[in-house]
């Protein structure tokens, strides 16, 4: 079986899960997982991921406000996101970034947002989780100025836009689009992550991988993604599951947060 999988980009207090939550979780371990991160997108989304993550030893809470909602954070949603972020096993401040795919997004607010939030976590000395879709000029120009620690999540640019987030230092995500047929550009910009930057991730419920697509997405999926990125790189996908898990810790500082972690091996 697999095992060491680590899922750096989750959504489990989403709705989909509301019926089954406790069991999918409480079964994750046998499934080989051995931490996961909840991303947050509005202050009770980040609230509800940290109490998940104080119910569950392999569960690790991130905060933040979406991009997809900004404009209608509260007025101190930075002194409630430290607040929130200073509670144990909050490992990062995410997802944050921008979303330009509909019409209707207000940029300039999404701009505003993502570089209070880039400034918090560099007051607060942690990693960011950034989401990027449809704004590739304006997140890495933000990101080249801010230069934060951190992943861009389900990455989706070129192999160039790739290399140049790996030239700030960060890491690169990809979720199960890696299994689709026509994933030939995600493919090509996993061809240039070296294995030490490297993090798997659901970003479930959603993006399920190819021979699960339809149903609802969880942690225990990504050994498929795993083998996608391993026929990718010329290794078997217990090799990569190891390194990315590896590669995640590193990334969000997980031994040292809580010494009775999980190995990845």
């Amino acid at each position: 079986m697999p095992h060491a999988i680590f899922d750096t980009h989750s959504h489990y207090t989403d709705d989909a899960f509301a019926p089954d939550r406790e069991e999918v979780l409480r079964t994750l371990p046998e499934h080989g997982v051995v931490h996961a991160v909840l991303a947050g997108t509005t202050m009770e989304d980040s609230a509800a991921g940290i109490a998940l993550a104080h119910a569950h030893e392999i569960l690790y809470a991130a905060v933040g406000i979406h991009p997809e909602t900004a404009g209608s954070q509260p007025a101190d949603y930075l002194a409630q996101l430290e607040k929130l972020a200073a509670q144990p096993k909050v490992v990062a401040i995410g997802e944050i970034g921008l979303d330009y795919h509909y019409a209707g997004y207000d940029r300039e607010q999404q701009i505003i947002l993502l570089r209070e939030q880039l400034d918090l976590a560099k007051q607060l000395d942690l990693p960011v989780i950034i989401h990027a879709r449809d704004a590739t000029e304006d997140y890495i120009r933000i990101l080249e100025e801010f230069r934060p620690r951190g992943v861009v999540h389900c990455f989706s640019g070129s192999a160039e836009t790739a290399q140049q987030v790996l030239k700030l230092g960060m890491y690169i995500g990809f979720t199960g689009v890696l299994t689709f047929s026509n994933a030939k550009k995600a493919r090509r910009a996993l061809a240039v992550v070296p294995e030490d930057r490297l993090v798997l991730e659901t970003d479930c419920p959603y993006m399920a991988p190819v021979p699960m697509r339809g149903r609802r997405c969880d942690s225990t999926m990504i050994p498929y993604t795993a083998e996608a990125a391993a026929q990718v790189l010329g290794k078997d996908m217990q090799t990569v599951l190891e390194q990315t898990c590896r590669n995640g810790e590193r990334l969000f500082g997980i031994p040292a947060a809580e010494k009775g972690a999980e190995p990845c091996v």
